[in-house]
């Protein structure tokens, strides 16, 4: 092979649209774009923009709330974590919290914390870390011998509200 000898793919490389070359060519005269108006123009802006009528965005009223401040909660029910326990992926005997879900690969990533949901059975004892839980969590690990922390809670497994998580 030489260099004189290189050329692309057939058909990676398409010819340009040649406008305004007379009738037989197809794309003479308005050159594809019609006749007049905002979308024959170059540098149109018709995003959202209704011709002067006003725009549903502002015609439509305003509701509800978004919290930037809001904790996003990685979410993990008792039937994973005992599936990843019977896999060999997290040590029963250890605590088990948001690092080592990670890097035991049950969860991506840990976000704000990780939240206990109570699907599913354990089917023996350990002892879980995390930012919360639901009460039929707290009830189904403490029901196979284990239990429950949450580091900011008061000295109880209260879980945290439901509008908090």
């Amino acid at each position: 092979m030489r260099l004189n000898e290189l050329s692309d793919n057939p058909g990676a490389r398409k010819p340009k649209k040649r406008l305004g070359r007379g009738i037989g060519s197809g794309l003479g005269k308005t050159s594809g774009k019609g006749h007049k108006g905002q979308r024959a123009r170059s540098g149109i802006a018709v995003n959202a923009f209704e011709g002067g009528q006003m725009p549903i965005y502002r015609r439509l009223p305003k509701r509800g709330f978004k919290n930037v401040n809001r904790r996003d909660y990685a979410e993990i029910n008792l039937d994973r974590l005992q599936d990843a326990i019977d896999r060999g992926s997290l040590d029963a005997g250890a605590t088990i919290d948001a690092e080592a879900l990670v890097k035991g690969g049950v969860l991506r990533r840990a976000l704000d914390g990780v939240r206990l949901l109570g699907r599913g059975e354990l089917k023996q004892a350990v002892t879980i870390e995390v930012a919360g839980a639901s009460k039929g969590a707290v009830e189904g690990v403490e029901k196979a011998g284990g239990k429950v922390v949450i580091p900011g809670a008061a000295a109880s497994n209260e879980a945290p509200a439901a509008g908090e998580g």
